[in-house]
Formats: structure tokens, C-alpha cells, sequence
């Protein structure tokens, strides 16, 4: 058998933010219950590599995941995350096509944050604070600007300076007013923003989450391991959580389990997503709000399907 492949060259040019958060939001209102999702498989490797196997069922798509998880990679300049996606129809399950999985998860990642921060955001925010330089911190920025378009501000945070100077420069390239963490103390940025960006590969805290305001939306997407953290607890404890879903963040959101081990945090208040855009649960705007993800099966199927539909055939042969 011959699938055809299609490439990040492919979806860039024929797949927007846009798409990609309607078909997520269409997907959480008509057809995907994420707590019915089938769990990741994280296989351990050697040298704390891992393989990550992703199923998922939709009415119409069928499909898995299958990437690698190598933080050796980052020096060596290689991405830390790679892999395929193979999408197949539901009711045949004939294989249809591989996609890239690097640019599927990046664009679905970006879109999925987007969603929720179309919900909760301002209609006219401006200042972005991103802690990261990688695929992620990019496809945020791009999404956000996607539902935000006032967001033009932004101030990019991370422990390589060079690294964050060329995504501040890139980003001034295409409109953005542009600054370095290193040129400005975080008890100065941290309150001034709007949104803050976590896509990071820490263990340990970013910052002092004492300084981030009411109303303020937090997104943390650089982890999905149990005892890694980009946030710490206090945040935690004094905010809104949103999550995919409940289960799924507590068995790999370390943000959120290891709040709940300090015991400044009950999983009761746990905000599913799909409930925030039914609005069976609202958020209380009198405090901040952590959108804690974690990636999950059926973004990536959902997102692939619409990909598969978008690029065109012809673009195949």
C-alpha cells in the first residue's frame, strides 16, 4: 500500500490557526467526550527518551499518533519532539494518509489554547508574556494573534539568551513590539501581562506567581509528566484550572498533582474544557485562570482530519 504524506510544507500552506480552532470547537460540541479518549501509552526509554503512542475514534476519522520524546535532542539542534500521525476513516479504517506529526501537534497545540483563550480573554489585550523560544512558544504566538489580534507586545523569556533574542527578533520581524526577558525583570513583566505563555520543557517553576493579577490567563503546555511543573502551587491554589480533561491531568499534569499532594488544591474544582464552551461551568473573573494541557488523542485525530481535508489532493501526487 502507497498513503500519500503530507508534509509541514502542505499544512502551512493550505491550514490556518483558524481552521484548526473551529474544527476543535466543532468537535468538542458535536461529536468528542475527551474523558471517553483512549489514555496515551508512554513507553520509557532509555536516557529519559520516551515513545508516545496516541490513539483516537471520532464519527468519521480514526487514527494514531506514534512520536518521540528526546530532550537530548535540544542540544544537539535537533526538535525534542517528533513523530507521524496515520489517519484512517472510521468506517472502513483504511489508511488514508501519514502527516507530519512535529507540525500536527504544533499546529493543534496552538489552536487548542486558543480556543479557551477565545472564551476568556479580553476582546483587546496587548501584552503577551512568552516563557519559551521552541515549536510551541511559536505556534502559541501565532495562534493567539489569530483570536487576539490587539496582542502586540510581547516579551520573550527563557534561560538561553540568544535563543530568546532571535524569537524576539523574528517576532518584531512580523509586527510584534518585541523584548527579552533578560532586559526586563519579571516583577515588572509578570504583572504587566495579559496572557502568559509557559511552553517549556522546565521542572521547577518559571516565576513567583505573586505578582500575576486578577483576569490574568495563564497557559501551561511545556509538560506532561507528573513531577514537572511550570507553575507552582500558590498560583494553583488561588486560580480558575482549567484542563482537557479531569482524569487525564491527574495522571499527567504535574502543575496540578503536585498542588494537590501539598494539599493547597482539591481536584473538585478542576474546570473541564468542553464544559467552559457549553458553559455547564464558568470561571470566576475576579481571579486568574491556568489553562493546564497536556495534549491529548483526539486534538491530534480531529485536527488531522481537517488537514486531510484541507489540503488538496492534487497537492499530493
Amino acid at each position: 500500500m502507497s498513503l500519500p504524506h503530507i508534509t509541514t510544507p502542505h499544512i502551512r500552506t493550505h491550514v490556518t490557526y483558524r481552521h484548526a480552532i473551529d474544527a476543535l470547537r466543532r468537535a468538542l460540541l458535536e461529536d468528542v467526550d475527551p474523558s471517553q479518549d483512549f489514555p496515551r501509552e508512554i513507553l520509557p526509554l532509555q536516557d529519559g527518551r520516551q515513545l508516545l503512542f496516541m490513539p483516537s475514534e471520532t464519527s468519521r476519522w480514526v487514527g494514531s499518533k506514534l512520536i518521540s520524546v528526546n530532550p537530548g535532542n535540544t542540544r544537539r539542534n535537533i526538535e525534542r519532539v517528533q513523530g507521524v500521525y496515520l489517519l484512517m476513516d472510521a468506517e472502513t479504517t483504511t489508511p488514508r494518509v501519514i502527516i507530519d506529526g512535529h507540525e500536527l501537534t504544533s499546529l493543534r497545540g496552538g489552536a487548542l489554547s486558543a480556543l479557551v483563550a477565545d472564551l476568556l480573554l479580553p476582546r483587546e489585550p496587548e501584552r503577551l508574556l512568552l516563557f519559551g523560544y521552541g515549536t510551541q512558544a511559536r505556534s502559541h504566538v501565532l495562534a493567539l494573534k489569530e483570536v487576539r489580534p490587539t496582542l502586540e507586545r510581547i516579551v520573550v523569556d527563557g534561560r538561553d539568551d540568544r535563543k530568546a533574542e532571535m524569537f524576539a527578533a523574528n517576532a518584531s520581524e512580523h509586527g510584534w513590539f518585541a523584548r527579552t526577558g533578560h532586559a526586563v525583570d519579571r516583577s515588572v513583566t509578570v504583572p504587566g501581562s495579559d496572557v502568559i505563555v509557559c511552553a517549556t520543557g522546565a521542572h521547577e517553576p518559571l516565576f513567583d506567581s505573586e505578582h500575576v493579577r486578577p483576569g490574568t490567563l495563564v497557559i501551561a503546555v511545556g509538560s506532561h509528566n507528573r513531577d514537572h511543573r511550570e507553575v507552582d502551587s500558590a498560583l494553583i491554589a488561588r486560580s480558575n484550572v482549567v484542563v482537557e480533561d479531569v482524569d487525564t491531568a491527574l495522571r499527567e499534569a504535574g502543575d496540578i498533582v503536585l498542588a494537590i499532594e501539598e494539599g493547597v488544591f482539591d481536584a473538585e474544582r478542576l474546570i473541564p474544557m468542553r464544559d467552559l464552551l457549553t458553559g455547564a461551568r464558568r470561571i470566576d473573573r475576579s481571579k486568574p485562570t491556568v489553562l493546564k494541557t497536556v495534549g491529548m488523542s483526539w486534538q491530534d485525530l480531529v485536527v488531522a482530519g481537517e488537514i486531510y481535508e484541507r489540503v488538496p489532493k492534487s497537492a499530493l501526487r
